[in-house]
């Protein structure tokens, strides 16, 4: 895989700039971390060569300087909004979050449920957190937000909100995902260290949009790409141009707000005018990691249609509206890509057809599967009566990988027989062919005894950042497996079986 992004710099430039800003607040700075925290995989992907968790390692190297407070939008707990690349819900994802911050020995100050109403999702998450001994306080709407900010920044304001013991220097502000009432804690806090006499301040670091190349640079509309149900958009920063005569890139809501922001910041601070512009308040370093354009071009033009396939899956499935899609696909079409760019659609539609020509299938529905290798090899696989399409591609890819026949198999039949005695005599399951995880465990026994399987177990690891598309909407099992895998994945919009409950 080529590499367009420097790792190592953009670390060293990214935690002089934080410490830089840090000394200009009279060493108490509120850090808005936006994006994910750990397993940025949207970052990795269209900057090759960005570690996913280059955000920990930051933290790890100011860790004896920094606290950490965890944001959480109660609506968020309350509906059960998923985190896509992991599956699971924004409440699971901020205690996995909190396990991942402690394993790399960075202080948890403090949890926060903003816009807290009583929402008995969140009580139940609070009591979980508060019953093992991590603290949690709760933040409602602040009154007179956004155009009052006589009653914002006052007791009735920020001031109701209960003070958060902090002791180091820099305290970083972070959560599951956007709109988690991150500037609105940092604020509060700022508010009421200044009331103690204490001159904090505020900045925010977000990787995207990157401030310092072209407003449509493909690596900026990528991100708008991937906020397209959020209809965020980038435009040039039209305060900083006016202040400083430079074109700078930042995104709408940033700018839309800045006004407010501005007056607020003022407000707590006595009219000292702290910034003038979004692009002041940010940190960001990430433009000076780019080391090949070319590369970090086309890697966000792949990442454009990744989301394209994204979106119309999520709408299939009831997730969002059409006019999502539709933006989506304006976006892909400004960039002068199609889905068939994408160099394993085309093989994993083939391999539909194949499938289907074979007379094989599920319930009728004839499902293609494709990858391509890290060497640039694309190996294909369709679903039968034994596997699913997905198992089908990751055996014969570890196939390929391992030098071994295509004739010889690798799942004992013996342990595929038990496994589907289990499932259909004894779980009464509809339908037996082995989905991706029962393929991997299977895979797991027979290498006890099969060196062969062994073998081509060992190629799995090889697998991680490869690029896979399906022809149908993976069942959880393979959509699980997949993601353990680590590739990156999309499917056209089908559902791979007629079963609503199943789909």
């Amino acid at each position: 895989m080529k590499v367009g992004f420097d790792n190592a710099k953009y670390l060293e430039e990214q935690t002089a700039s934080i410490l830089e800003r840090v000394e200009k607040f009279d060493n108490k700075l509120y850090l808005e971390f936006g994006g994910k925290i750990i397993f940025d995989y949207h970052a990795s992907r269209v900057l090759p060569g960005f570690n996913p968790n280059v955000k920990m390692e930051l933290l790890q190297k100011l860790k004896d300087r920094a606290d950490l407070i965890l944001c959480i939008y109660a609506g968020d707990i309350e509906r059960k909004k998923i985190r896509a690349d992991f599956g699971i819900t924004y409440d699971v994802d901020a205690l996995k979050l909190i396990d991942d911050i402690r394993e790399h020995g960075i202080h948890v100050a403090a949890v926060v449920i903003t816009r807290f109403e009583e929402q008995p999702a969140a009580i139940i998450f609070k009591n979980k957190l508060e019953r093992r001994n991590v603290k949690v306080y709760t933040h409602k709407f602040t009154k007179g937000y956004p155009t009052n900010v006589d009653t914002i920044v006052s007791d009735e304001g920020y001031g109701a909100n209960d003070y958060i013991e902090t002791t180091k220097p820099l305290v970083i502000v972070t959560g599951p995902g956007p709109g988690s009432g991150k500037l609105a804690t940092c604020l509060s806090q700022m508010y009421h260290e200044h009331v103690r006499g204490i001159k904090a301040g505020y900045a925010k670091f977000e990787t995207f949009p990157i401030w310092n190349i072209p407003l449509k640079h493909p690596v900026n509309i990528a991100y708008e790409s991937a906020t397209a149900d959020l209809k965020d958009y980038n435009l040039v920063d039209p305060f900083h141009l006016e202040a400083y005569g430079e074109a700078t890139i930042n995104y709408n809501r940033d700018v839309e707000a800045f006004p407010v922001l501005k007056r607020i910041l003022e407000k707590i601070t006595d009219g000292k005018a702290m910034y003038q512009s979004p692009t002041d308040m940010g940190v960001n370093r990430a433009g000076f990691g780019i080391i090949d354009d070319e590369v970090v071009k086309e890697a966000a033009r792949q990442e454009i249609i990744r989301r394209y396939f994204r979106y119309k899956c999520e709408y299939a499935m009831g997730f969002v509206n059409k006019d999502t899609v539709d933006r989506a696909e304006l976006i892909m079409n400004e960039v002068g890509s199609k889905p068939e760019d994408r160099k394993v659609v085309t093989p994993a539609r083939l391999a539909s057809k194949e499938a289907k020509t074979c007379g094989k299938g599920n319930e009728g529905i004839y499902c293609g599967s494709a990858i391509e290798l890290q060497n640039g090899k694309i190996v294909t696989g369709k679903n039968s009566t034994l596997t699913h399409s997905a198992s089908s591609l990751i055996l014969n890819a570890i196939k390929v990988m391992a030098g071994i026949p295509d004739e010889i198999h690798l799942l004992s039949p013996k342990v595929i027989e038990s496994i589907f005695k289990l499932e259909k005599d004894i779980l009464g399951e509809k339908s037996v062919s082995l989905d991706l995880e029962e393929t991997l465990i299977a895979l797991s026994i027979s290498a006890t005894t099969n060196p062969t399987a062994q073998a081509a177990m060992g190629k799995l690891t090889e697998l991680r950042g490869c690029e896979v598309h399906m022809t149908h909407i993976p069942t959880p099992g393979d959509e699980a497996g997949l993601r353990r895998i680590g590739v990156n994945l999309t499917s056209d919009p089908n559902f791979s079986t007629n079963s609503l409950f199943t789909s």
